[in-house]
């Protein structure tokens, strides 16, 4: 869509006020101002209005902007005489005409800033995102150019010649993935941070920028404007130059914002308007090169960094007014030009329908196929192919240009605003069905310890609420061994309950922004993180976060930053606390909740951390450090024991590994237990070569033989690993179930997390990744 209607206006016949207003029998609506004023105030009320009603049946808020458009337009109250004369007069379009463009054009700019460019390139989800976005939209492109071939071609098909740029146009309009509109989508939905989010923002970035470059060669093919002419080269040389200028400028530019701005503070209005007025700036400078106006804000939005503070700042204070109204404005503008009483050509409203469920059905087939060919579930195929057919506020501002064009008729203006509609409300409504939104953060990929490779980097993300969890899991990481075949990347993370604010806030303290006025509140915690990462400089690096929240939101801050980081591994402080004489002196049921949610919701393994040792000044690893591993049986005492074994590769490390088995044992065949077999077996093997293995099995016949043996090895360890789950039929755990106080450890954490155990021993329960069934 480019901005080249000109309208002349005579300066002198614009109504800016009324003379003497209601007081001198004036009429308010015949002068300019309080007209638009007022017009704005009905499109709202009945927009907002409508939204409260359909929202209660899970309908995206395009579907109230169409059909308060509808109302006003001639189907309903524009058949009321003197209406639209009156309060929505010809003369008053361009208004609101510039009103929605101007929002329409920060629309575009803050669903730049909002996206990261990096995920399309990083990530497990990269192949399958390259795989959906380049063919998603070349197989409809090639399908609508077959449609467009045959309507030219063949006569049987009955298409008029005047009909053929409509057709044109909707396949055009059709084959898009309008990145603003799928992220909305995302964003309504609440699963942008999600996997299937990740996979869904990657791919329709490739599309996007596909299906635009082939919608521009389409365009200068029907316009016969080759590179003879010189009008393409231009425009992209114009375009190539203008993408130069914001990596040049603009994106140094935001750095340098970023740190004038103190820690946990916005960013000064000063910068605000001076990106806003670069926003239009853009819109002038890439319309003016002969290219679609939009990519000018939405390359300078991709330009700035999302995130606090910069981009949130931003997000705050430019989405209210350019989303929450003057791009509905737009939408609802484009509505009242519809008219559902004049259909008079049926049989080619019907083949508008077919031409659209043909190039749908093109774009839904070409999504689902290489997403299940990559292996991404059937359900979670499905509801990113539903997601990237949806269309909203994009196609409405093209189909509206087509009818200024006088492209489109009033009847085809009027099919493809209610397919907008109705596609709308289909897809949203198709993906909440589809969904499982208790398992937002689970991924399709392994990202555990046992699966990872022998030399690979091991990342973990800690949490941290006191100094003396810093203290202890301090001692963790410096037990996994972290060396320059195997580098470990820490990601700390210092969760605050929120006070005194109305927003979360997260800090991430690698943007180099200046330290706020009343000093950070996690500065001990840094700057304990910052020494023990010059203490193992090249082999361990490490990021800095401080999430502010809810307690109750707190988990989505580490899930989220889990997942966006790629962590194997994320470690929770136990929501008990001992002093120095083994005295219980802190239960936070607070933080005991947002352990269980994490575990509930993790993208990638969890291990609770419960420290009794005394609190005391880091020291460097001592000559030995005992480890132990209590082995049942499943998926998570395998990555207790692989968490174990990686600890093993250091020579202060002594590692213990105990097999529980039954009295009786009985033949098993599941898959899972012969994944135990093989890695108990591995594990023997090591132990043959290295001395500082050991391992040994323990015959039970009950789970009080077991809780025996278990506490005797109090005294004997430094560090007990277990997983939290184990195969509900074992022998070893019979009656231990009965007797738990807290279930979110299992049988054996609970048991080594007793209030009353006073021994120096700390004990790591670990959950293996859950990963969603194929």
């Amino acid at each position: 869509m480019a901005v080249n209607d000109t309208c002349f206006v005579d300066p002198s016949a614009i109504n800016i006020h009324t003379n003497g207003g209601v007081w001198n029998q004036g009429n308010i609506l015949s002068s300019t101002l309080p007209r638009l004023q007022l017009q704005l105030a009905i499109i709202f009320v009945l927009t907002q209005s409508l939204h409260v009603l359909l929202m209660r049946m899970h309908l995206p808020r395009i579907c109230s902007e169409i059909l308060a458009g509808i109302i006003l337009g001639p189907t309903v109250l524009g058949n009321i005489p003197n209406f639209t004369e009156t309060l929505f007069p010809r003369e008053g379009d361009i208004y609101i005409d510039i009103l929605s463009k101007i929002g329409y054009s920060f629309f575009i700019f803050l669903s730049g800033v909002k996206m990261d460019p990096r995920l399309v390139w990083t990530g497990s989800a990269s192949l399958t995102a390259w795989s959906v976005g380049i063919l998603a939209p070349l197989i409809p492109f090639a399908g609508g150019s077959a449609i467009v071939l045959m309507c030219k071609t063949n006569a049987s098909l009955n298409v008029h010649r005047y009909h053929i740029p409509a057709v044109r146009s909707i396949i055009s309009t059709n084959i898009l993935f309008p990145f603003p509109v799928i992220a909305s989508l995302l964003i309504d939905l609440k699963i942008i941070n999600s996997e299937l989010g990740r996979l869904t923002l990657a791919s329709t970035l490739i599309s996007d920028l596909i299906s635009n470059f082939l919608a521009t060669i389409a365009s200068n093919i029907k316009m016969g404007s080759g590179w003879r002419d010189g009008i393409t080269a231009s425009s992209v040389i114009l375009l190539v130059a203008w993408c130069f200028l914001i990596v040049a400028s603009a994106e140094p530019f935001a750095h340098w914002i970023i740190k004038q701005t103190p820690e946990g503070k916005p960013v000064h209005r000063v910068y605000i308007i001076i990106i806003s007025g670069a926003v239009l700036l853009a819109v002038i400078l890439t319309d003016n090169a002969g290219v679609n106006f939009l990519y000018g804000p939405f390359l300078l939005g991709l330009a700035l960094p999302d995130g606090p503070p910069l981009g949130s700042t931003l997000v705050d204070k430019l989405e209210t007014l350019a989303c929450g109204m003057l791009t509905p404005l737009l939408v609802t503008y484009c509505s009242m030009k519809v008219n559902l009483t004049v259909l008079y050509d049926l049989e080619w409203v019907w083949r508008v329908w077919a031409l659209i469920a043909v190039c749908l059905t093109l774009k839904f087939a070409a999504i689902l196929f290489p997403a299940l060919v990559c292996k991404v579930p059937i359900k979670d195929a499905l509801a990113l192919s539903f997601v990237m057919c949806t269309q909203g506020v994009v196609q409405m501002a093209f189909y509206f240009t087509f009818a200024i064009a006088q492209i489109f008729d009033g009847e085809t203006l009027t099919t493809v605003t209610a397919s907008v509609l109705l596609i709308a409300a289909g897809t949203q409504l198709s993906v909440m069905s589809l969904y499982d939104y208790s398992r937002i953060y689970t991924g399709y990929h392994k990202r555990d310890i046992e699966h990872i490779h022998y030399n690979a980097e091991l990342r973990v993300l800690t949490c941290t609420h006191r100094l003396d969890d810093v203290l202890a899991v301090r001692r963790i990481l410096e037990s996994s061994f972290p060396n320059k075949e195997s580098p470990l990347a820490v990601y700390a993370v210092n969760l605050v309950e929120l006070v005194g604010r109305a927003s979360p806030l997260l800090i991430d303290h690698q943007l180099g922004q200046k330290a706020s006025s009343g000093g950070s509140r996690s500065q001990k915690i840094i700057e304990f993180f910052r020494s023990f990462q010059q203490q193992y400089s090249g082999l361990v690096s490490v990021q800095l976060f401080t999430a502010m929240s809810l307690p109750r939101f707190m988990h989505h801050d580490v899930c989220s930053l889990a997942f966006d980081k790629l962590a194997s591994l994320i470690i929770l402080p136990f929501h008990r606390k001992w002093n120095q004489q083994g005295k219980l002196i802190l239960d936070n049921s607070s933080l005991r909740i947002i352990n269980c949610s994490v575990y509930d919701m993790a993208p990638c393994s969890v291990g609770i951390l419960v420290d009794r040792h005394k609190i005391k000044r880091p020291s460097p690893l001592s000559l030995i450090y005992s480890v132990a591993v209590i082995f049942i049986g499943g998926a998570d005492d395998r990555e207790a024991l692989a968490y174990g074994k990686r600890m093993a590769r250091s020579p202060g490390i002594h590692l213990t590994v105990i097999r529980f088995i039954p009295w009786d044992p009985m033949s098993e065949i599941q898959w899972d237990a012969v994944l135990d077999a093989e890695l108990l077996k591995d594990t023997r093997l090591q132990g043959t070569h290295q001395d500082n293995i050991v391992y040994r099995e323990e015959k039970v016949k009950d789970g009080a033989e077991t809780a025996l043996q278990v506490h005797a090895m109090e005294e004997a360890f430094d560090l007990i690993m277990v997983g939290r789950r184990h195969r509900e039929e074992s022998p070893q755990l019979l009656g231990l179930n009965e007797w738990i106080e807290l279930p979110e450890l299992g049988p054996i954490g609970d048991m080594l997390a007793a209030s009353d155990i006073n021994k120096p021993v700390s004990v790591l329960v670990v959950q293996q990744q859950i990963v969603r069934k194929r």
